[in-house]
This record gives structure tokens, C-alpha cells and sequence, in this order.
């Protein structure tokens, strides 16, 4: 009862301080629906950046996976913190200076209308049957975990699952599609809080548990348990090789944090340049951090629960969860857990309908449409990728090496051939859209086959760097054969705000570097 209590206060509270803080914002503007009206702050920014990365794929996924595979992981994470330099330094400096919604109208200005239309099209998709079903999958595993709700509900476990699938899919929903980008950002904010707070305690009180009373003495019989899972150097058959870290996912970390609309989206509503630097460097501070609460509880499950869930991993994180945190707290994190599966949820939603309004529907089907239609087009298309993704949720179930696994597997379809026309566009002028085009696909057919049809006995994140090197050989080849016009870029000046730099840019950036280092230095031996 109390737990129940607990969340339903806490996620009431959201809603009221989401919708006083929404109160003045005028939802019928292009600006205001899809970019917050440009007001975003540093700290809101990297709240919402942090939620949006940050959800139950995470939290079930990377946990399972830390289970079984140990601290290797890591790299997901605090490699994100050089990616996040670089867009911070090089890439939101120019695409504030441009004034863009998103990054499909970058690609027309430097390629040509059916390039951006493409990719358009590719952002869709990946939305529809990657991240957002997984982002449901993983948060009513969570749910039906902590609360037994098909006990509750006199149900068996897999409708138990369906109904909190359509319950949070449409709890989120509500959130993007009613308040856009700024009901998103300011949520984040007090999910993010709770998820900080809230995933650390689990860590804590396990340790406390286990060192009877000392976390210290708890770390340390949780390491004398399997000193071999703090190793952040995987071996080249494991689950991320450390090799992989110069290879593929390079590029998937710059992909990510320095193209994904999702991402970028959050920035592009900054107040000012200065606001979105702090944003970017605060995430990446963050991002170094995180895996105190989505790596070693894991490893601290390996020592509660031995190999018993190797078969069912990404189930450890809640049971762990259910055996450490007193009743009261459940209800509260179970809030935590909904407000993480909401922030990632809703910020791909309002990222899909601001690419449909002005991509695709505008560009494509009215060029004359006003402002409050597009608003009306972006709530319709985000209302459809919720159904779908309602529906698609349960048969991402079983994925063989864990859900997060299969996300990053997935990505890798639409991340890498995008993320190479992005920076054959970016660095190399002579590259015309008729490379980028056939690049795209090319890249895209490679990857499919080499992952999913023929078995090749490569690791994925590698099978990522040699699809990146064959895309950026085409979009050359092709190029030399069919040139472009004008050497020229074409990237017209329009700001929308101020483009005055952070000055604690450089340094922050030296630091993230130096801890990022540090960590495989002090972790790579042991």
C-alpha cells in the first residue's frame, strides 16, 4: 500500500510542477512546441539530456549485461564524455550559428533536398522499431517486477506486461504530445534528480547490507567475490572488446551525442551558445558518473544472486532492486523507473514529430502549412509512433544477449551510414549528395547482412568501423564520378540567439578528459 501511495504522489507532483512551470509557454509556435521556445538552460539541458540517454534499457540492460560480463561495459558510457566535448567545441557552435530545427535540414543545405528526405525517413523508422519499443519493454520488466502487478491484477505475467506497456506508453505520450520539448525538459529535471538519487541508493544500501554496516567492506567482499568483473579491458571474444573503443564505436559516440535529433534536439532549444556548452559538458560529467547506478549494481547482483540469472539477466537489476530498498522506497523508485522510461520516450516522440512537421510534411505535403498546423501534424504523427511502439514493445522479449545489447546491434543499421554522411559533409567538401545517397544504402544493406544474415566472426562494434571506412570509399567514388557543382559549403548564417562561448569550456573539457583516461588506467589492471 505505502509503495503504491509513494508513487502515485510522487508522479502527481510531477505533473502539476510540469504543468505550472508550462503554464506561459506558447504551444502553437514552431519554436515553442518543438524547441521549448530556444529558453533552455545549462542545468535543464543536461537533465534532459542525462533522462533521454539514460532509461530503463539502461537500468535493465546495462546492469544484466554488467552481471555477466563485468565493468567492461563501461565504455558505453564514459567514452560519451569526449563525444560530448567535441559536439560542445565543434558541432552545437554550428548549428545554432545556422538556426536549425534538425538535422535533416542541415543535410539539404550541404547535400540536396532527396538527401534530407532520406534521412528523414531513416530517423523515422529506427524511432519505430528500435529504441521505442525496447524503452517500453525494459520499463514494464522493471514494473512488473517490483509491484507484481499480474499477481495484483490477477493476470499472468506476460498480460501483466502488456497492460503496464500500454499504461506507461500512453502516460508518455500524453506528456510529448500535449506539452512538447519544454514539459519533456522540465519533467526531466525532477525524474533526474530521482533517477540520481534513486539508482544510487541501490548500490549503497547493498553494500551497507553486505559490509554489515561499512559500504567499504561491502565493495570489497563484492571484489574479493570476482575481481575479475572490475576489469574495464575487454578481452577481444567478450562482449566489447577493448579494440572496439578505436574502431566502431568511435563513431557511434560521435554519432549519438553530435547528430542524433533526439539528442541535439535538447540543445538546439538552448537559451544561448554559453547555455548549450554548459549543457553538453554538465552531461558529461554526468555520463562518467553513471555507472555507479547502471554498472555496478550488476557486478554487486553477481554476488547476491552467483550465476542463477545468466539465462535471465536483464531480470537481475529488479530483483536486486526488490532485495535492498525497504517497502516504502519501492514506490518511489518505481516512480523513478516511469519517469526514466517517460524522459527517453517522450524525447524521441517530439524528436519524431518535429522531423515529420519539417522534413516531411512540410517540405512534402503542404509547403504553405502555418505554424499551428505543423504543431497539429507533429501531435498526430507522435500519437501513431506510440501505438506502434505500444504494439512492438513485447516481442523484443529474450533477445539472447540482453536487450541493450540488441538495441546498440540495432542502432547500428541507421547510426553509422548517417553519422558518415555527416561527416563526409562536414569534412571533406567535394562529396556530392549523389554519394551521400548511395552511401547510405550501401552501408545500410552491408551492415543487415553482415549482422543479421551471413555469420561473420567480426564484433559488431567492428563490423561498425568497416562499414563507416566502406561509406566514406563510396560517397569518394561516387562523388568522383558524379562531383558536385559548388565546392562551396552552403551553410547561411541565421542565429537565433546569442553565440557568445562558455569560458570554463577548455578547462572543463581537459578535466573530462583526464578522468576518462584515469579510469582505464586505474581499472585496466586489475
Amino acid at each position: 500500500m505505502w509503495a503504491i501511495l509513494s508513487f502515485v504522489v510522487f508522479t502527481l507532483f510531477v505533473g502539476c510542477y510540469a504543468w505550472w512551470r508550462m503554464r506561459k509557454v506558447n504551444l502553437h509556435t514552431q519554436d515553442g512546441y518543438f524547441l521549448g521556445g530556444r529558453s533552455l538552460t545549462g542545468p535543464v539541458i543536461a537533465a534532459s539530456l542525462i533522462m533521454t540517454n539514460i532509461s530503463t534499457e539502461h537500468l535493465v540492460g546495462m546492469n544484466g549485461s554488467a552481471y555477466k560480463n563485468g565493468f567492461i561495459i563501461i565504455a558505453w558510457e564514459v567514452t560519451s564524455a569526449l563525444a560530448l566535448i567535441v559536439a560542445a567545441v565543434y558541432f552545437v557552435p554550428k548549428y545554432l550559428r545556422m538556426g536549425l530545427t534538425t538535422i535533416p535540414e542541415y543535410l539539404e543545405r550541404r547535400f540536396d533536398k532527396g538527401t534530407r528526405s532520406l534521412i528523414a525517413l531513416f530517423l523515422m523508422v529506427s524511432f519505430a522499431v528500435t529504441l521505442l519499443p525496447i524503452v517500453l519493454y525494459t520499463g514494464a520488466i522493471n514494473l512488473e517486477s517490483i509491484f507484481d502487478l499480474s499477481t495484483m491484477l490477477g493476470v499472468s505475467t506476460e498480460r501483466g506486461l502488456w497492460i503496464t506497456v500500454v499504461v506507461v506508453g500512453c502516460l508518455g505520450a500524453a506528456y510529448a504530445i500535449i506539452g512538447g520539448l519544454k514539459a519533456v525538459a522540465v519533467s526531466d529535471v525532477i525524474y533526474g534528480y530521482g533517477l540520481l538519487i534513486g539508482g544510487m541508493l541501490i548500490p549503497v544500501l547493498a553494500l551497507i547490507y553486505i559490509g554489515d554496516g561499512n559500504p567499504l567492506t561491502g565493495l570489497g567482499r563484492v571484489f574479493e567475490n570476482s575481481p575479475e568483473k572490475f576489469n574495464v579491458i575487454g578481452d577481444e571474444d567478450s562482449v566489447l572488446p577493448f579494440s572496439t573503443l578505436f574502431t566502431g564505436l568511435v563513431i557511434n559516440q560521435l554519432y549519438f551525442w553530435c547528430m542524433n535529433q533526439t539528442i541535439v534536439q535538447r540543445v538546439l532549444g538552448a537559451k544561448n551558445l554559453k547555455e548549450a556548452q554548459k549543457g553538453l559538458l554538465y552531461t558529461g560529467l554526468l555520463k562518467i558518473l553513471v555507472p555507479f547506478i547502471i554498472v555496478l549494481p550488476g557486478v554487486i547482483g553477481f554476488y547476491y544472486f552467483q550465476d542463477s540469472y545468466y539465462d535471465q539477466q536483464d531480470l537481475v537489476y529488479p530483483a536486486l532492486v526488490k532485495r535492498v530498498l525497504p517497502v516504502p522506497l519501492l514506490g518511489l523508485f518505481a516512480a523513478v523507473i516511469v519517469g526514466a522510461v517517460l524522459s527517453t520516450f517522450n524525447a524521441v516522440l517530439n524528436s519524431a514529430s518535429t522531423i515529420f512537421s519539417i522534413d516531411v510534411y512540410k517540405r512534402l505535403i503542404n509547403k504553405n502549412a502555418s505554424e499551428r498546423t505543423l504543431v497539429r501534424m507533429g501531435r498526430l504523427v507522435a500519437t501513431v509512433l506510440a501505438i506502434t511502439s505500444i504494439i512492438a514493445a513485447p516481442f523484443v522479449a529474450n533477445a539472447p544477449d540482453g536487450l541493450y545489447q540488441l538495441l546498440q546491434e540495432l542502432n547500428g543499421i541507421f547510426f553509422i551510414p548517417i553519422a558518415s554522411i555527416m561527416l563526409g559533409g562536414f569534412f571533406f567538401r567535394r562529396i556530392s549528395a549523389q554519394g551521400a545517397k548511395v552511401a547510405l544504402i550501401t552501408g545500410l544493406i552491408f551492415y543487415v547482412l553482415c549482422t543479421f544474415v551471413i555469420e561473420v566472426d567480426i564484433h559488431f562494434v567492428h563490423v561498425w568501423g568497416i562499414e563507416f571506412l566502406l561509406n566514406m570509399a563510396v560517397m569518394f567514388a561516387v562523388s568522383w564520378w558524379y562531383p558536385r557543382d559548388i565546392i562551396a559549403l552552403e551553410n547561411p548564417v541565421a542565429e537565433t540567439v546569442s553565440m557568445e562561448a562558455w569560458s570554463y569550456t577548455r578547462p572543463f573539457a581537459i578535466l573530462l578528459v583526464v578522468i576518462t583516461v584515469a579510469i582505464y588506467i586505474l581499472l585496466g589492471n586489475v
